[in-house]
Parts: structure tokens; sequence; C-alpha cells
């Protein structure tokens, strides 16, 4: 498998957008609860409230609109995932921990696959999950099941 970028699509960033019927609590969750930096909001922008959220490098972004009356927002599935690659298990205990702390509780993944390599998932607002992994993925090797653990749900 490679992991080369093909010449023929010079892409220079990414970004990636869903919408929300919740977006003050969305903002709040992701702004200061988990912590993202904002790199640009907006407010009644032709009908549309949004919000670009930075991820690890400013190439990769977060959006959130909300739009109409009320908003048309899909149901959350469990595979509606933003999945953050964190620096090991201190880092993903210290992201929890916070998230903890402003009140959010950790819930369980229908995938083993992520509890088996010690992830913790909180749900944003919407009902979308946020998970929690403790290496970096191209950069670490992947877990083995149970190696890495993570506290239980609670």
């Amino acid at each position: 498998m490679s992991n080369a970028w093909p010449a023929h699509l010079a892409v220079g960033a990414v970004r990636f957008a869903r919408p929300t019927g919740r977006f003050d609590e969305i903002l709040t969750f992701y702004r200061d609860d988990l912590g993202l930096p904002v790199l640009a909001e907006w407010r009644d922008h032709q009908g549309y409230d949004g919000v670009v959220l930075g991820l690890p490098d400013t190439p990769v972004h977060l959006e959130i609109t909300q739009h109409g009356d009320p908003p048309l927002v899909p149901e959350p599935h469990p595979e509606n995932q933003l999945v953050l690659y964190l620096r090991g298990p201190a880092a993903r205990d210290a992201a929890a921990a916070r998230l903890r702390e402003r009140g959010h509780r950790p819930v369980a993944a229908s995938n083993p696959y992520w509890p088996e390599r010690g992830a913790v998932l909180f749900p944003d607002p919407d009902g979308w999950l946020v998970v929690l992994a403790p290496w970096v993925f191209g950069v670490d090797p992947v877990p083995r099941p149970g190696v890495l653990s993570a506290r239980p749900v609670s």
C-alpha cells in the first residue's frame, strides 16, 4: 500500500463539513470542551451559521454549519466519527479527563476495534462520536487488542 499523494491531485488543504441543528452547543463542545481552535466563524451569512475548526495542522479543518428553520440534519450513526489520533495513552487520558470535567460521559463503541486498542468515545451534542485514539495512525504501530487499556466507560 502506498501513502504517496497522487501527482494529478494537488490538494493544499482538506475540510470536512457537516450540518448541525444545535450550533451553539456544538460550538461550545468543539471549541471550549474539546479545545479545537476556531479558524473562522460566521452568523447569518445568507441564512447560514458556521464555524471552521482547526485540526492538527491548519490545512485540515472541520466545518460545521446550521441552516434552515428548523435545520435539516441527518440522524447520527455510530460510524459518524471524528477520530483524533493522540500521542499516546497519557494524551488520551488528558483529553478524556477534560471532557469528563466539562460534564461529558464516554459511550460504548459499536465497533470493538476502538476499545480493544484503548480508544475512548464521546458523543457530541448531535450524537456524532469523537474517538480519542491513543496512537498516531501512520506513525505509530496500531496497538494490538488489549495492549493500550482505556478507562472503563462510565
